[in-house]
């Protein structure tokens, strides 16, 4: 290979690099403004609130007042 030949290809190659470089530059030097925008949820369902029916929900609070009690029942240990 010719040197003035790959002299040439070098130069060709940083012009490449430069103009991607000020791309790239161009791209990022814009100051951002204000809160990004909201991800949209595509999903339906996830829209979606959960309820909890009528016998769940005294299940669970019958349930969470046993483990309060057995909580309270359980003797501290005294401060040394």
């Amino acid at each position: 290979m010719n040197i003035v030949q790959i002299v040439a290809e070098l130069k060709a190659e940083r012009d490449r690099l430069d103009k991607a470089i000020a791309a790239v530059r161009g791209v990022s030097t814009q100051p951002t403004r204000g809160r990004p925008p909201k991800v949209v949820q595509t999903s339906a369902r996830s829209k979606r609130r959960r309820r909890l029916s009528a016998a769940t929900r005294r299940k669970l609070s019958r349930l969470l007042k046993q483990r309060w009690a057995q909580g309270k029942m359980k003797p501290r240990a005294k401060a040394a």
